[in-house]
């Protein structure tokens, strides 16, 4: 599976979903502008001694990790989405593509990919905007990895 971070700016997300990434063999996309430094203590601290375990590549735009893998599927992640991350059907190479934490995925990118664009359910928006970015890429990966027989994992 492949998870792209867009735009991410709190490094302890960034490094507890480069751990799970390390977890699951699962490769992680990051792209730029970060809102740390990679060499942040807290984004080290987070992923722990697995740094080297994780499969890591950058980007300068979402449209880059787009066109560097034209022919894979992608899935999006908002709140913004009509239908559930449970009735997505996930390949064992799909992108999850999750936006920053204090705004999301840009709306162009949603509103183009629309039936590509999933939710995690939760109660009225007014009273939890949203989950932690960390535990949502868990939440959306364990499924995927699930529906496609925990692939090489024990």
């Amino acid at each position: 599976m492949n998870i792209v971070l867009v735009e991410p700016e709190i490094p302890g997300n960034t490094g507890s979903i480069a751990r799970t990434c390390a977890a699951t063999s699962s490769k992680l996309h990051l792209v730029r502008p970060l809102g740390f430094s990679i060499e942040d203590k807290y984004l080290k601290r987070a992923g722990l001694d697995y740094w080297p375990l994780v499969d890591i590549t950058y980007y300068d735009s979402i449209e880059e990790v787009l066109e560097k893998h034209a022919s894979a599927s992608f899935h999006f992640l908002t709140t913004k989405a009509k239908h559930s991350y449970a009735d997505a059907s996930f390949g064992p190479d799909d992108f999850l593509v999750f936006g920053k934490e204090t705004k999301g995925l840009p709306e162009d990118l949603i509103n183009a990919n629309q039936e590509s664009c999933f939710r995690i359910p939760m109660v009225d928006l007014k009273e939890a905007r949203s989950l932690n970015l960390s535990n949502a890429a868990c939440i959306v990966l364990y499924e995927a990895l699930r529906q496609n027989g925990f692939e090489g994992l024990r």
